[in-house]
């Protein structure tokens, strides 16, 4: 089985997740450092390769009524520099809460970008097994 990789994008960071090779467990992975979007989509790709992903998940965070604000463009942006970049499905996800549902309870640290992006494909992977 390959495994899904979980993109939460930001100014600053972008937070990476893996599922376990069932696609059961999403789990942080690591946190990149933001540079430009060809230089991000090549440093994810490079991990999905080294971690036999077949699928990336990008966190949108699209507005309450739906529509793509700034943000989710940026992130939209991504998501079309991943996936011309690769031969990998790629998919926008709403993870619109994920970077607070990921402080709940915790601190904030070098890894809340990593447990942001594991909540939004965590979200993807149980909507899959329905």
């Amino acid at each position: 089985m390959t495994r899904v990789l979980g993109v939460d994008p930001g100014d600053v960071h972008i937070g990476l997740a893996l599922s376990d090779p069932l696609g059961i467990i999403a789990s942080p992975f690591t946190v990149l450092k933001h540079l430009s979007r060809r230089e991000d989509a090549l440093a994810i790709l490079r991990v999905a390769c080294e971690h036999d992903v077949d699928t990336i998940v990008v966190g949108v965070p699209y507005m309450e009524d739906g529509r793509a604000g700034p943000q989710a463009r940026k992130c939209l942006r991504l998501k079309d520099a991943l996936q011309s970049l690769s031969d990998l499905t790629v998919l926008a996800w709403d993870e619109s809460g994920s970077t607070q549902a990921a402080m709940r309870g915790a601190e904030k640290d070098a890894l809340i970008d990593a447990r942001a992006a594991a909540y939004l494909l965590q979200e993807y992977l149980n909507a899959q097994a329905h």
